[in-house]
């Protein structure tokens, strides 16, 4: 069938391989015009994963309209703080209220606390055609095939049955799930979780510390999704244990690494203009406050990320600040 893949970062990219290798037709759409004329004519992404050859089922275009005719199946890979925009531009290029979506994005919309799937329903409607795909799943291990598994999430089975056929292969198993709000909120929270984790290793501390903020950041995980309505044994699969432990541990973790940085005084502006990639838990931290405030859930490492990347805190003192909060049972 015909796959429309908006957005040619690195995760799209990966994804358009993943549906091409399946057999299916892929329509890339990129921002910029001059990423589509450069992957159509070598078959490499300029930007991103520029050592890896896609196949030739996958075509590229800058024309969203282009990309979305007759598309059997759409994949939504832009960064979080587009995502109303991009939905919107989809509605406006003529997406289908039939056809399904799964969205790759990961993050919580500022402002109205919506995760990605509630802010694509608000725009297209029809929420039932609507998944949320996230897992650990590193586009630079997935592109070359490397095994890998990750969870689609839909309110509709149908929906999540669909994107399971149409993704799944033998190195890359797709699970099911019906916890859609909990797959989501846990897909934005490990970014931030991992940029602690990066602090950590920035102020040079070590793998005790580093697995404290991940088992504590869990604990904060799974408050925040049992308060939403969510599923707390979401937080265990893969979406929240597995997704964790990869982007606070890998080597490809453009969150862990910007952490890193964050603890020697780069700022987010200077972090992405070097790097060309969104570091998405540098919003999550500021847009899941929406939501903490609003449900009451108590969220200290995520504030203290939130203080130290857009408040400019100290992060010494911020970590200071963590280790001195009153003892209580581990789970409460």
């Amino acid at each position: 069938m015909k796959v429309a893949v908006i957005g040619a970062g690195s995760w799209g990219t990966a994804l358009s391989q993943v549906a091409a290798v399946n057999g299916h037709s892929v329509v890339l759409w990129a921002r910029r015009g001059e990423v589509a004329r450069r992957l159509n004519e070598s078959h490499r992404n300029p930007d991103y994963l520029s050592d890896v050859v896609i196949s030739e089922r996958v075509r590229a275009t800058n024309d969203m309209a282009d990309a979305l005719d007759g598309a059997e199946a759409v994949l939504v890979v832009t960064p979080s703080k587009f995502m109303r925009s991009t939905a919107e531009a989809m509605r406006e290029s003529g997406c289908s209220e039939n056809v399904p979506v799964v969205i790759c994005t990961k993050g919580v919309e500022a402002g109205t606390g919506m995760v990605p799937v509630q802010v694509f329903g608000d725009v297209l409607g029809s929420p039932d055609r609507l998944a949320a795909l996230s897992g650990p799943n590193h586009a630079e291990e997935i592109v070359l095939g490397t095994y890998a598994a990750t969870v689609v999430a839909s309110s509709d089975e149908k929906t999540a049955l669909f994107f399971q056929e149409l993704l799944g292969s033998e190195s890359f198993r797709v699970y099911t799930s019906g916890d859609v709000l909990g797959v989501e909120l846990c897909a934005a929270f490990k970014n931030v979780i991992a940029i602690a984790v990066g602090i950590s290793y920035g102020l040079g501390l070590g793998d005790n510390t580093a697995a404290t903020l991940m088992t504590r950041g869990q604990a904060e995980m799974g408050r925040l999704v049992a308060a939403a309505g969510g599923d707390p044994m979401t937080c265990m699969g893969l979406s929240g244990t597995g997704d964790l432990i990869a982007t606070c541990m890998s080597r490809h973790s453009r969150n862990r690494m910007f952490g890193e940085a964050v603890a020697k005084g780069v700022t987010v502006e200077q972090y992405e203009a070097r790097r060309h990639m969104v570091a998405e838990g540098a919003q999550a931290c500021r847009t899941i406050e929406t939501l903490s405030n609003r449900l009451g859930v108590e969220l200290p490492i995520t504030d203290a990320v939130r203080s130290i990347v857009w408040e400019g805190a100290d992060p010494e003192q911020a970590a200071h600040a963590l280790v001195m909060r009153d003892l209580k049972p581990e789970f409460y």
